[in-house]
């Protein structure tokens, strides 16, 4: 236990209702799995965040930010500290330049993902239509440079706006920025002035006139293909692995070491997609933590591919 009484004393001053003790996070991601948060706080606005983040800082408190909890594994004992969620206090979203090309669209960090494509799609802004589908929000699509095979964030990406753990809002250039796939990578000399990673408090991104219905049409068929091809009917936290560098993908690889519907306790490989482990009952994060590393035992010893998670993993 990180928090003594005093400690909960002071955030339940500071947060009233909006914080909550040892609340399951099982409520919290997409896998309906998790153990308790230590402190489960929803900030009200940017200036609540700012005061949580102060006082952990100065407490020496550790704090974990979190959003949709689409792409997030807590283990079973939960998250000692403070789980912050932003989708309250960081959602909106604003619009420049509409009579410039680009037009540059800002969204916060608690906004849905799938919120900010449909907004694009209704004003007729082409380049978010490669979310489609994507759970989660847009801090999260930042931090993971979340993408699919018709792009990826890093592709429209301008800036973002973050705050150190001092409460300090700097503006960071994608040039400052280094992206990978699936990954961001902040620089050091942000990391050590702010003492750890930045915090995401929006995103801005250009975006380029198109006409809504041709739009909405594109948006139709790349969701029908997602629908066909992935699992939706079982909670999961998307695809679990990162693919390889080259070669065969994740999803391929695990299907030709014939681990398609392998289960261990209440989680199990998708029969439709072998990159998606699914809770089909009661699972545990221990079960889902045990089959992924049994999928990378197995696709390491037949084709000699570590597989790494996509998904994070958080928790003791």
């Amino acid at each position: 236990m990180l928090l003594d009484q005093d400690s909960r004393n002071r955030l339940m001053n500071m947060l009233g209702s909006c914080v909550a003790f040892d609340e399951p996070m099982s409520r919290h991601t997409y896998f309906r799995v998790g153990g308790p948060a230590e402190a489960f706080t929803v900030p009200e606005s940017l200036e609540q965040l700012t005061e949580i983040i102060i006082w952990s800082g100065n407490k020496g408190i550790p704090y974990i930010v979190i959003g949709d909890g689409s792409n997030l594994l807590v283990k079973d004992n939960g998250i000692p500290g403070i789980v912050i969620l932003i989708t309250k206090c960081l959602s909106g979203i604003s619009c420049s330049g509409k009579d410039t090309e680009p037009v540059l669209v800002t969204a916060m960090a608690g906004v849905k993902a799938q919120a900010l494509c449909r907004y694009a799609i209704r004003e007729g802004l082409s380049g978010m239509n490669f979310a489609l589908g994507i759970p989660g929000t847009v801090g999260g699509a930042i931090m993971m440079n979340a993408g699919t095979s018709y792009g990826a964030v890093s592709d429209i990406l301008v800036s973002v706006n973050v705050m150190i753990s001092s409460g300090e809002m700097l503006k960071i250039a994608k040039d400052e920025m280094v992206f990978s796939y699936r990954n961001l990578s902040w620089n050091k000399s942000l990391t050590d002035r702010g003492k750890g990673a930045p915090i995401i408090i929006d995103g801005s991104f250009r975006l380029r006139r198109s006409d809504p219905s041709l739009l909405e049409k594109e948006a139709g068929e790349i969701m029908k293909k997602r629908r066909e091809n992935q699992p939706s009917d079982k909670p999961s936290a998307g695809c679990f692995f990162k693919n390889p560098p080259a070669g065969k993908t994740a999803g391929q690889l695990i299907d030709m070491a014939g681990l398609k519907g392998t289960r261990i306790g209440g989680a199990e490989i998708s029969a439709k997609h072998a990159n998606f482990i699914v809770n089909s009952g009661k699972a545990s994060a221990s079960d889902i933590l045990a089959l992924m590393r049994l999928v990378q035992q197995k696709v390491s010893d037949r084709f000699g591919i570590i597989l790494e998670p996509e998904v994070k993993i958080v928790g003791i």
